[in-house]
């Protein structure tokens, strides 16, 4: 299966850093230089491309920063981070914009940068128990089958009601809202809105009745003053007074038009007449109606389709028990062989994290941590609950990695990992593992680091030369000088200009010719 490669690099506009363009080779790639030319910092926009923060320092308004990448799958994927007008960074993968999120996604797979704790590999207990799964071989295809079976089989029985008492609740709760959906007698699903129109036609016909009949009684009713009586009054008293006969006619013709305005009165309470119970079953109905709407999903169609659902499962459910019968009795063979199972993959990985912990403890003096020592803790029913304990110094109680190890031991540490799993299939980043060490250890780590590059693409940032010299790509990073300002840049050596690099880096800056001759024998390997 392919691994995943790092084929290009390019950053513009970062810190000082103009333009930087990198291919990178298989195996083992260097980067060297200077001590302040800034060679993390390609380490730093290569992060910084993978969703990270940014480095720090002074950033261009044309800040962007490009990798390319072929990954496990043989295709290639290209992850962009870039500063926009507004001042944002923004995040591209495979020239669609994206959130930084999905790149970080991406760069899982692809890359693991192992250095001045920037690594949260062996913090992660998913990432060391995939290690140790990987190491071990640890088959656990059986349990992850078992386990979604189980998932299945309690789905299923869930449609059926679940176990025997939350059967017994399902089917209580299904009994008595199934008997108050059809108590309610639900017809269609805009009853409740034809019932609420009715009822406001009906409360409008009794707001105009009731002010006819108040009409009524004032003109003609059973009240002491009453319109018709008054004016009877008052023709009489002009009639009585021997007034003209004209006014007294005019008198006893209103008299004749409000009797006639009474008769229109009766007629039209008679046209308004309202069955005053059955605008009290109406409310009742609608009372009914809306109490079953809030219950059942908001609106009567909600409710007519749970009275077919609660139906339906009394149905489904009153048929089940012997399937239901059937599949308990597979739930209970099925998690017996699931705890059987567990126990075989707890073992497994028991005896792989043992084998693991022993095998990096060994390539602990490798990696200039003699006498420290690394050991797995395995817990949970399968044995998923680990947790890597270290020991770097002799006589030092172990402890968690993130509370034992120093930067530089957490970059080593992780170097012995890499030495003995073997499996990787993501670009290894190592920023200045050797950090602090020479002679022969610096040696050693040289050649753990070219172990490792035979099995994946490996980038190093280094100061030492007896790790440059094993590489199969030199990258060297120079600061200069241009028009009072510092610039630096990054550019592959070959042939002469890697020996005289090597011969930089052994002797320093007054480089003689023993020390060209012996990066010549560095680099021949000899």
């Amino acid at each position: 299966m392919p691994k995943a490669q790092l084929l290009e690099l390019h950053a513009r506009g970062l810190a000082l850093i103009d333009d930087a363009a990198l291919e990178f080779a298989p195996g083992l790639n260097v980067v060297t230089g200077e001590t302040g030319a800034g060679k993390t910092l390609l380490v730093g926009a290569l992060t910084l491309c993978l969703g990270g923060e940014s480095p720090g320092g002074e950033v261009g308004d044309d800040l962007r920063v490009a990798t390319l990448w072929r990954d496990g799958a043989g295709g290639e994927r290209l992850l962009v981070r870039e500063l926009t007008a507004t001042g944002r960074l923004r995040s591209v993968l495979d020239g669609q914009v994206t959130s930084v999120d999905g790149l970080r996604r991406v760069a899982e797979s692809l890359v693991e940068i192992y250095g001045q704790r920037s690594s949260l590999r062996l913090r992660s207990p998913a990432a060391v128990l995939a290690l140790i799964d990987g190491f071990g071989a640890v088959d656990t295809s059986e349990l992850d089958g078992l386990r979604v079976r189980q998932r299945d089989l309690r789905r299923r029985r869930s449609d059926l009601g679940g176990d025997r008492e939350e059967r017994a609740r399902n089917r209580a709760l299904a009994e008595f809202e199934l008997s108050e959906l059809r108590a309610a007698a639900l017809t269609t699903p805009d009853e409740l809105d034809q019932a609420l129109a009715t009822l406001e036609r009906w409360q409008g016909r009794a707001a105009r009745r009731s002010a006819l009949l108040e009409a009524l009684e004032r003109l003609d009713g059973d009240r002491e003053m009453t319109a018709l009586g008054e004016i009877a009054r008052i023709a009489a008293l002009v009639e009585g007074a021997g007034e003209s006969a004209q006014l007294s006619t005019q008198l006893r013709g209103a008299l004749e038009m409000a009797r006639d305005a009474g008769h229109e009165l009766r007629a039209l309470l008679d046209a308004e007449d309202l069955d005053e119970a059955q605008v009290a079953e109406l409310e009742e109905r609608v009372g009914v109606l809306s109490r079953v709407a809030r219950r059942y999903g908001g609106s009567l169609g909600a409710a007519l389709e749970a009275r077919e659902q609660r139906a339906g499962d009394l149905e489904r459910w009153s048929g089940a028990e012997e399937d239901l019968a059937l599949l308990d009795a597979e739930l209970a063979a099925t998690a017996e062989a699931e705890q059987q199972a567990s126990a075989r993959v707890r073992a497994q990985r028991e005896e792989a994290g043992a084998r693991f912990g022993a095998a990096v403890t060994d390539q602990l003096a490798r990696v200039a941590l003699a006498g420290g020592a690394v050991r797995l803790e395995v817990g949970g029913v399968d044995g998923s609950a680990v947790r890597l304990l270290v020991r770097t110094n002799p006589g030092r109680a172990e402890g968690p990695v993130e509370e034992v190890a120093s930067g530089g031991e957490l970059s080593r540490l992780l170097l012995a990992v890499a030495l003995v799993s073997g499996v990787e299939d993501a670009v290894g980043v190592f920023d200045e593992v050797d950090a602090g060490l020479g002679g022969a250890v610096a040696e050693q780590i040289g050649a753990c680091l070219a172990e490792v590059a035979q099995a994946r693409q490996v980038l190093v940032v280094t100061h030492l030369a007896s790790v440059a010299a094993r590489a199969q790509r030199h990258f060297v990073v120079h600061k200069e000088t241009r028009e009072g300002r510092a610039v630096t840049t990054v550019r592959a050596v070959a042939g002469e200009e890697r020996v005289e690099e090597i011969a930089r880096m052994l002797a320093g800056s007054g480089a003689r010719s023993e020390s060209r001759a012996l990066a010549r024998r560095l680099l021949s390997g000899s």
